[in-house]
């Protein structure tokens, strides 16, 4: 049976926090607040977590979550080879609404669909995330939502779309908007957007001149993910 924990009460964010460890220790799948919209966690490193938490959303492997990390230095210990461009923008822009695409590291024992040798690297500016991702380490994490409906922008939109299918429901209030992040692939040279969301390009240009807007990347698929 699912559990819904009010994090926006001090008194009981510290329990919930540990319910969703506990939960996502044990394989299940949680929802968290991100600083875009919620998101449906599961651990990172279990392959049967993230075809639990693929099988929520109803969507297929060809479809892989992003990952959400707690910290800035984790992403080298997720990816190799990150050109300075993206280390330059996630200087800049982490914890915040960019999601960089990087070449993932071959020696990591995960499945998180077909992802060609790549991973989606976040670090989502929610406390309520941050302290959750670095209790647990990296999450596996997709917008809160059935695929090919709008992201949830609070727990009991996300509990309408994904009912029993969650363990814990951490629920910190609606987010003010249903943009998602923007996710730029930094394994192509220049690196350029692959889905337009709550950043706009001519702030990621002004960091990073070389990034290539959407236009430039007509065969590019939207995704559905807060990552």
């Amino acid at each position: 049976m699912s559990r819904t924990l009010d994090c926006m009460d001090p008194d009981s964010r510290a329990d919930g926090i540990a319910q969703a460890q506990d939960a996502l220790s044990r394989g299940e799948v949680v929802v968290l607040p991100t600083d875009t919209v919620y998101g449906i966690g599961a651990d990172a490193f279990s392959p049967q977590a993230v075809a639990v938490l693929l099988a929520a959303k109803g969507r297929s492997r060809a479809m892989p979550p992003p990952v959400l990390i707690g910290r800035a230095e984790v992403m080298d210990a997720l990816a190799v080879d990150v050109p300075e461009a993206a280390r330059a923008l996630a200087e800049a822009f982490w914890p915040g609404a960019m999601t960089l695409i990087l070449e993932a590291q071959p020696s990591l024992h995960w499945d998180l669909g077909e992802t060609y040798g790549t991973v989606a690297l976040r670090m989502p500016a929610d406390e309520l995330a941050l302290d959750l991702l670095n209790a647990t380490g990296p999450l596996a994490v997709s917008s809160a939502n059935r695929t090919g409906m709008d992201a949830a922008t609070s727990v009991e939109e996300a509990q309408q779309m994904l009912a029993e299918s969650v363990s814990v429901y951490l629920d910190a209030g609606a987010r003010s908007s249903s943009a998602a992040s923007t996710i730029i692939d930094a394994t192509v040279t220049p690196p350029r957007v692959v889905r337009q969301g709550a950043l706009p390009l001519a702030e990621i240009q002004a960091i990073e001149p070389t990034v290539r807007g959407l236009e430039d990347a007509p065969d590019a698929e939207a995704s559905d993910s807060p990552s």
